[in-house]
């Protein structure tokens, strides 16, 4: 039986992953150029992070409940926020090339460097 700390425990860890696929996701798209190739560096090499990131929460930081299997962990806390990221990062954040950024950036303040 789960008790209530450790399904908080999991819905951070589910939390944590969502967000990093999702910023993953985001910037493979602003860096590379190709239509489909952020979305494949997404698919491959996010998983791979996420399953770092689980042996780091459930071996070093004994975070979330026992799942029961292998199948269940790799599909409910790398699967899933794999698929929640970059579908957060593809349909509801605008593309990349619809934002509109300035030329250059006019800053008003002071350098720090300027007075040496």
């Amino acid at each position: 039986m789960v008790t209530a700390i450790e399904a908080l425990e999991l819905a951070f860890i589910l939390f944590v992953h969502s967000a990093a696929a999702a910023l993953m996701t985001r910037f493979f798209r602003v860096r590379l150029k190709t239509r489909w190739g952020g979305f494949l560096y997404a698919s491959v090499i996010v998983p791979v992070a996420l399953l770092l990131s689980t042996l780091v929460f459930s071996g070093i930081l004994p975070l979330g409940p026992d799942l029961g299997s292998a199948g269940v962990v790799v599909t409910v806390v790398i699967l899933l926020p794999t698929v929640t990221g970059i579908t957060f990062d593809y349909f509801w954040m605008p593309s990349p090339d619809e934002v509109d950024l300035p030329e250059r950036w006019d800053d008003d303040r002071p350098s720090r460097y300027e007075n040496r």
